[in-house]
């Protein structure tokens, strides 16, 4: 799991581990909220029952290529028996799931996918359900402000480095008896040529493949690719100062957008911005 935050519901605290691809809410802290010493026996009591033994099985097999089906339908069965008990571990190591989670440590506990941990609040409690609910998407509207802040800040950053961009190749590569229209055609060569080096396409050709899509391609950039974006034209500011031309330029620049991209992607603390 990636990262933690917490959200607080009706004076207790809930945690939520963010993974690279899904949320994961404590049931752990969830049950605390009914009775603080019985957590792990509220948790078993609700994953035997019958109806969240069905409700996780087909969240499985809607989200988990990797389910094993036949156990799945081992415990179904034999739910509702009086002999029947069920835990999360037992579960997890069943059935090779992937919606419940169990983790060891300080904030350890079990762990659900959001879609599960909401129906076993409501099992809870349908009224704490409901301001779970309500505090989760508090949560997430925070996170997409404070991404979108982040993506217009290298947006802007990538704008200022592409001025000093603009006045190298004004100072290098523009003569000074080129008409307007040959001007403005060279900064547009070299703009698609940073285009190149990181998309592996024009602007143009990105608008014709995407004619429907609001912005140009680097509108539609990402936070890793905006970074390198802003790099790349600062390192070709300095290539153009020493002469190179645009074919050397175009080689190197495009060989350091793959290295950058692949640290960048693969860079921890950039993750835990998003």
């Amino acid at each position: 799991m990636a990262k933690s935050k917490i959200i607080t519901v009706k004076g207790t605290e809930i945690n939520i581990y963010q993974g690279e691809q899904s949320d994961y809410i404590s049931l752990t802290d969830i049950a605390r909220y009914k009775e603080i010493d019985r957590t792990e026996t509220i948790i078993q009591n609700w994953i035997r029952n019958r109806n969240t033994i069905e409700l996780l099985g087909f969240w499985e097999q809607l989200y988990n290529p990797d389910f094993k089906h036949i156990e799945f339908d081992v415990f179904r069965k034999q739910a509702g028996l009086n002999s029947f008990t069920l835990n999360p571990k037992q579960w997890i190591e069943k059935t090779n799931a992937i919606g419940i989670i169990s983790k060891s440590g300080r904030y350890g506990g079990t762990f659900a996918h959001k879609d599960i941990a909401f129906e076993f609040a409501s099992w809870i409690s349908i009224e704490f359900k409901l301001y779970i609910i309500k505090e989760f998407q508090r949560l997430k509207a925070d996170e997409n402000d404070r991404l979108k802040l982040e993506w217009n800040l290298q947006r802007t950053l990538a704008k200022v480095n592409y001025r000093i961009h603009t006045e190298a190749i004004k100072e290098n590569l523009i003569p000074e008896t080129l008409s307007k229209d040959k001007i403005n055609f060279v900064y547009a060569d070299e703009a698609d040529m940073l285009n190149m080096a990181l998309f592996g396409t024009t602007a143009k050709q990105w608008r014709e493949t995407n004619p429907n899509v609001e912005g140009n391609i680097r509108d539609q950039a990402s936070i890793e690719q905006l970074v390198v974006l802003s790099n790349l034209e600062s390192i070709n500011a300095v290539l153009i100062h020493q002469g190179l031309s645009q074919s050397e330029r175009l080689e190197q620049l495009n060989k350091i957008a793959i290295t950058q991209m692949k640290s960048l992607i693969g860079n921890k603390q950039l993750k835990k911005l998003k």
